[in-house]
């Protein structure tokens, strides 16, 4: 039997594209996971619509143009539109016991043909554009998807099965409760207040303290020259090719940011056939949509539109955008963001020396207007002592990370055994840091870096910083519905940290006034209070305040004392007098956790008119 014409070869002879660049597009398909097609593309040296009739060519069918012939409305639902997705392919037409696909990979559609067979018989295929396959099932299939993206996690793990918004009612009940509780227990409540402030502060405190003795050490280490080598020093299998990487940039009004994300996405030294930029807009955003669709976008980025439902937030978007993703590896970029240059290379190298039970690397934040003032500044510092210092001490450890919004990737496989994102909880990054563990998977740090805007703003910061809180008290409501086997998912040390991060976190802020009246004792002034506890107390609480203090200043200071950070170590002391901004923050997530549990409050960016990128050490 005479064996079909290679792709390569329609498309030599039909002057499509000329030796070299075949040549060319071959040597880098033996080491990417990409398609032939996909490659030439990428690189501009096909036409769609010539590869497209290259490929009907070398399969004996034809191409078929779904904007002007679109698939049966009645035969598109008897597949699913995940299983449509996966193998590119869409139900098209019916007659009798024969059924006929669009597909966009007639290779792919070779292994499932038996599959298909058995559910619709005499089976055959025609071409189409991706692009089209995808608009087709998007457009036909709206409301499964939609609603898939709303309940992808499951109801354990989902806050969606028990925050419910409860009105201002309940809220006023809450408080009438407490004020009885005050009038009738003041003593009692008094004590257990003040008691869990000091052992919160005793256990947030130490596991500070462990996760920079971790950084300092290994510091050091690396100055004498003992630190052992990262895995993604080690050298790359030849081997093993290089996978897609899906990378999904949600956005939301944020039309006026899109040339410059191009610009920056753009810079990525990743080879272009293998990333998959997908800008994730949704449906009612009519602005960034326009302004999106005015754009001329290279073959690696595209469009995904979100259909508009009751519920709108971040990881429902994400989750309705990851049937839509190519890649193995499916990262997330804020629209603000300025990646390192080699950071996916980077990513991919560290996932390759890595087993499967890595199933997320987490980059660093950075922002690229610390100096824009007080706020930026403490910002930065915060950020640098989080990432650089704890969530890289935690890592060391073994410790459970509560993820960042971006900067963050995952092997494709391990996040839809999680179940991807809670589409319902604000800080779907944080709950996700946890399930992982659940899971059995491991979170790695790695030491590159993506520069963004700092919210500098003190308005903007609280409604962020509250967004933020109110998702680690859902978090933490979630998972603490069993305690037991959230126990034995995490292990004991790994559900104390569970409770030092989220719990802890949360009610420093909250308790906090209470921590700022040994401020009027230091004063000569007696807050009325006073005198239900002993001195031993009040002494042991202003101990545990001061230890804090102490060693929240050298984690800044150490955090910042890189080469991109120095001029913000003289504003390290005034952390003190930025910390209570989140007390305010706190309190508007706990009451947007009963009437609003799922508003979410958007933070805008795109403020600068300077947004260069200043050096730093990663």
């Amino acid at each position: 039997m005479e064996r079909p014409p290679l792709i390569g070869e329609i498309l030599t002879k039909n002057g499509w594209v000329d030796q070299a660049e075949l040549s060319n597009a071959l040597t880098l398909q033996a080491r990417h996971q990409a398609r032939l097609g996909d490659i030439l593309r990428s690189n501009n040296l096909v036409s769609r619509s010539n590869f497209l009739a290259a490929l009907a060519q070398q399969f004996g069918t034809r191409v078929v143009d779904l904007t002007t012939e679109p698939p049966e409305a009645d035969v598109t639902s008897q597949l699913s539109a995940q299983f449509c997705l996966k193998h590119k392919i869409i139900p098209f037409k019916s007659t009798g016991n024969w059924m006929i696909f669009a597909t966009a990979n007639p290779d792919g559609f070779a292994a499932i043909i038996d599959e298909l067979a058995q559910k619709f018989g005499r089976v055959s295929f025609v071409i189409a554009g991706l692009e089209q396959i995808e608009a087709q099932i998007s457009q036909l299939r709206n409301g499964d998807l939609s609603e898939r993206a709303n309940s992808l996690c499951p109801p354990r793990y989902s806050c969606r099965t028990w925050a419910k918004p409860m009105g201002l009612p309940v809220l006023a009940f809450a408080l009438m409760v407490l004020s009885v509780i005050i009038t009738l227990y003041p003593q009692a409540l008094i004590w257990l207040v003040t008691g869990w402030i000091i052992l919160n502060l005793i256990l947030t405190t130490t596991l500070r303290f462990i996760a920079l003795s971790v950084q300092i050490g290994e510091k050091i280490r690396k100055l004498v020259g003992h630190a052992a080598p990262e895995p993604e020093t080690c050298l790359p299998n030849s081997k093993q090719k290089l996978p897609i990487v899906s990378v999904l940039v949600p956005l939301h009004r944020e039309e006026h940011i899109l040339p410059m994300l191009l610009k920056r996405l753009g810079q990525s030294d990743y080879p272009k056939d293998l990333l998959d930029v997908c800008l994730v807009l949704e449906e009612n955003d009519q602005i960034t949509r326009k302004a999106a669709s005015q754009l001329t976008l290279p073959g690696w980025i595209r469009i995904i539109q979100v259909p508009t439902s009751s519920l709108q937030t971040k990881p429902r978007a994400m989750n309705y955008a990851l049937d839509f993703c190519k890649g193995s590896i499916v990262g997330i970029y804020d629209a603000e963001d300025a990646p390192d240059t080699d950071q996916i290379s980077r990513i991919v190298n560290y996932f390759n020396q890595c087993g499967p039970e890595v199933a997320c690397v987490q980059g660093y934040l950075d922002f690229y207007n610390p100096k824009r003032n007080w706020i930026s500044r403490c910002f930065t510092i915060e950020y640098a002592s989080w990432f650089r210092v704890v969530m890289h001490g935690f890592q060391k450890l073994g410790l459970p990370i509560p993820l960042g919004g971006t900067t963050v990737f995952f092997r494709r496989e391990a996040l839809e055994i999680l179940g991807a994102w809670d589409a319902h909880n604000v800080t779907e990054d944080a709950d996700l840091g946890f399930r992982l563990v659940r899971f059995g998977y491991r979170c790695a740090v790695l030491a590159t870096t993506t520069h963004e805007e700092a919210n500098c703003r003190p308005l903007p910061w609280i409604r962020q910083r509250s967004r933020w809180l109110k998702g680690y008290a859902m978090t933490w409501i979630t998972h603490m519905r069993n305690p037991v086997a959230l126990w034995r998912d995490l292990g004991p040390t790994n559900f104390i940290a569970f409770q030092v991060i989220l719990l802890g976190t949360l009610t420093n802020f909250l308790l906090a006034p209470l921590i700022w009246s040994l401020w009027l004792i230091g004063f000569g002034l007696t807050p009325i209070y006073a005198a239900a506890l002993p001195w031993q107390v009040w002494w042991l609480l202003g101990s545990a305040f001061v230890i804090t203090e102490v060693i929240l200043f050298i984690t800044g200071v150490f955090a910042v004392s890189g080469r991109g950070h120095r001029h913000l170590i003289p504003w390290v002391p005034t952390m003190i007098f930025y910390w209570p901004l989140a007390t305010f923050a706190a309190y508007k997530a706990m009451i947007e956790l009963i009437i609003k549990p799922f508003y979410w409050d958007k933070t805008q960016h795109g403020h600068l008119t300077d947004t260069s990128v200043s050096p730093t050490d990663n």
